[in-house]
């Protein structure tokens, strides 16, 4: 099951966040636990180097693309290597829809996208790439 989806900026504030099947109780659990585990280990460390951990029988795989990084959360079937295609889609998505790896700023102006093509929920990059060509409301 993919449990989280994260999006966090370089100082450790969470820009985007889905979680699914986690109870509220833990998510401050796991985002507290993503942001530290993030400032210490993406240091220095290359647009989409894939680092991966393991914490209580669950697996997080996440990098850093521009100023942005991502955290992907599984258990189960979703184990490293699945969930290091869910996020190498998430990556191409995402430079996609910005064109460049993203600064924070763009990464919140074309968030919209993002959410409306169904990139937290799927991991069909063809279908990702058909649907981020949408153009928001504002935009007619």
């Amino acid at each position: 099951m993919l449990l989280a989806v994260l999006f966090a900026n370089s100082e450790g504030n969470i820009l985007v966040e889905r979680f699914n099947g986690v109870p509220a109780e833990e998510r401050l659990h796991w985002r507290f636990f993503l942001v530290k585990l993030g400032s210490e280990k993406l240091k220095g460390v290359k647009n989409e180097e894939l680092l991966v951990a393991c914490h209580k029988s669950v697996y997080i795989v996440y990098t850093k693309l521009g100023d942005v990084s991502i955290y992907v959360v599984g258990k189960d079937e979703y184990d490293e290597l699945s969930l290091s295609e869910a996020i190498f889609v998430i990556t191409s998505a995402l430079k996609d829809v910005c064109g460049k790896p993203p600064t924070e700023r763009l990464f919140l102006d074309k968030h919209f996208h993002l959410i409306l093509s169904g990139l937290l929920e799927n991991i069909d990059k063809d279908r990702i790439k058909r649907l981020v060509r949408l153009k928001p409301p504002t935009d007619f």
